[in-house]
C-alpha cells in the first residue's frame, strides 16, 4: 500500500516499489568492536597522539618492521601522559629502543613452554593444569609480555578443530582439573567464539574449573558488559586472572567492569608484575594493592617479571621486590598482600620468594624477626 497522498507511477517495464511508512534505520550503538578497531596500531597513529622521544620513535620503527605489534585502545591511551616518556602506563606499551637489546639471562620462551608442549597450543607445566593457548590477539601488546614471541602474529582465535588434540589429551588426563585460557587474550575473542570454547571445555567431566587468563579488564574495560557476564556465567567455576599494574590503571570505568565480574559470580585474582619505572616502589604497589581490595579483587601475585628477550629495561633485579614486600609486611592486611613469584626460566615452576624472617633454627626452637624487627622464638610442641 502506497502511503497516503502518494501519486502512483507507472513504469514501462515495472511499477516502483511502494513507499514504505517506517521509521529511519537507528545507527547501531558503538561497543567494544569498534574501540578494538580504532586502537593504535602503526608508528605514524602513535606519533600523531604522543610526543614521542628518540628512543620510543626508533622502538616503534622497529615493532612495526619487525618486532612485537603495537596496539593501543583508545581507552588505555588516554591513560597515558602524553608527553612525559616516564609515565607509567606509558612505559608499558609504548616500544623503546631498547627491545633491540640482548642482556644476559633473556630467553625467547622464558617459561620453558614450547618444550612443555603436550598437544597443539597445550602447554602443562604442572600434573593438574594445562594452559591453552586460545587466541593470538591481545587488546594492548604489552612490551614485557612473556609470548611476544607468539602474540600478534597469526590470525586470531584458534578454530575449535584444531584445538581438538588438547581437549583430547585433557580428557585422556583425568589428573588435570584446571584449564587456564589464555593467549593472546580471551576476551578479546568474540563472545560466540569463547561460548564455543567454554562449551567444549566443560564436556569434559574431569576439569574442575576454568581461569581465564586476561588484561580486558585493564585495558579494555568496555568488553565486560552484562552480556559477556551472562555468557561466562553458566560454564562456572570461572575464575579471573588480570594484570593490573599501577594504580592510574584502577579507573571509575575498571572499577565497574571489575564489579560485573565479582557481582556475576566471576572471583577476580590480580598478578601484577614487577616493573622498573612503573611500580617498583612500596608506597605504589601499597596503593594499588588497597585500590584492589577495595574493588574487590584478590592481590594474587606480585610477579618478578620474566626474562624475556629485550625486556631487561623494564626488569627490576630481584633484591628490589624481596625489599618491596618487607616493606608491605606488617602494614597491609594480608588480604591486600600478594606473594612474590619468581616463574622460574626453563618452566620449572614458581617459586615463591621474600624477606627471610627465619634468623635461627635449632631443635625445638626456631627464632622469628617480626616486621618491627623484634625477635621472638617460637618452641616446638615436645
Amino acid at each position: 500500500m502506497a502511503v497516503s497522498g502518494a501519486r502512483a507511477i507507472s513504469l514501462p517495464l515495472a511499477p516502483l516499489a511502494p513507499v514504505a511508512a517506517t521509521a529511519p534505520a537507528k545507527k547501531r550503538r558503538r561497543d567494544w568492536t569498534d574501540e578494538l578497531r580504532a586502537s593504535i596500531t602503526t608508528v605514524d597513529e602513535l606519533a600523531k597522539a604522543l610526543v614521542l622521544s628518540d628512543e620510543e620513535l626508533a622502538g616503534a620503527r622497529r615493532a612495526e618492521a619487525m618486532g612485537l605489534p603495537l596496539r593501543i585502545t583508545p581507552y588505555y591511551l588516554g591513560l597515558v601522559d602524553r608527553t612525559d616518556p616516564r609515565c607509567p602506563i606509558r612505559l608499558q606499551v609504548v616500544p623503546h629502543r631498547d627491545e633491540a637489546a640482548e642482556s644476559p639471562g633473556d630467553l625467547v620462551d622464558p617459561l620453558g613452554e614450547e618444550v612443555h608442549t603436550v598437544a597443539p597450543h597445550l602447554v602443562q607445566r604442572y600434573p593438574d593444569r594445562v594452559l591453552l593457548l586460545a587466541t593470538d590477539r591481545c587488546a594492548i601488546y604489552c612490551r614485557f609480555c612473556t609470548r611476544s614471541r607468539l602474540v600478534g602474529q597469526g590470525g586470531g582465535a584458534t578454530p575449535l578443530a584444531e584445538l581438538e588434540p588438547a581437549f583430547r589429551f585433557i580428557a585422556e588426563h583425568p589428573e588435570i582439573r584446571d584449564v587456564i585460557v589464555s593467549g593472546g587474550d580471551p576476551l578479546a575473542m568474540a563472545t560466540p567464539r569463547l561460548v564455543a570454547l567454554l562449551a567444549r571445555i566443560r564436556r569434559i567431566p574431569t576439569v574442575e574449573t576454568i581461569r581465564l587468563a586476561t588484561r580486558v579488564p585493564v585495558a579494555l574495560p568496555s568488553r565486560i558488559t552484562v552480556e559477556l557476564v551472562k555468557a561466562l556465567r553458566p560454564f562456572g567455576p570461572i575464575w579471573v586472572m588480570t594484570h593490573f599494574n599501577h594504580p592510574k590503571e584502577l579507573t571509575a570505568a575498571a572499577i565497574r567492569g571489575l564489579a560485573r565480574l565479582v557481582d556475576g559470580g566471576l572471583p577476580v585474582n590480580n598478578q601484577s608484575v614487577l616493573l622498573r619505572g612503573v611500580n617498583d616502589d612500596a608506597a605504589t604497589l601499597e596503593t594499588l594493592f588497597r585500590g584492589l581490595v577495595r574493588a574487590r579483587v584478590r592481590p594474587y601475585y606480585l610477579l618478578q617479571m620474566d626474562p624475556v628477550r629485550g625486556s631487561a629495561h623494564l626488569r627490576t633485579p630481584l633484591a628490589t621486590g624481596i625489599a618491596i614486600m618487607e616493606r608491605l609486611q606488617g602494614r597491609v592486611a594480608g588480604i591486600a598482600l600478594p606473594k612474590l613469584i619468581v616463574d622460574t626460566p626453563g618452566g620449572l615452576g614458581k617459586v615463591p620468594v621474600g624477606p627471610e624472617y627465619v634468623v635461627a633454627r635449632e631443635p625445638g626452637r626456631t627464632t622469628l624477626r617480626t616486621h618491627r624487627g623484634a625477635l621472638v622464638d617460637y618452641l616446638d610442641p615436645p
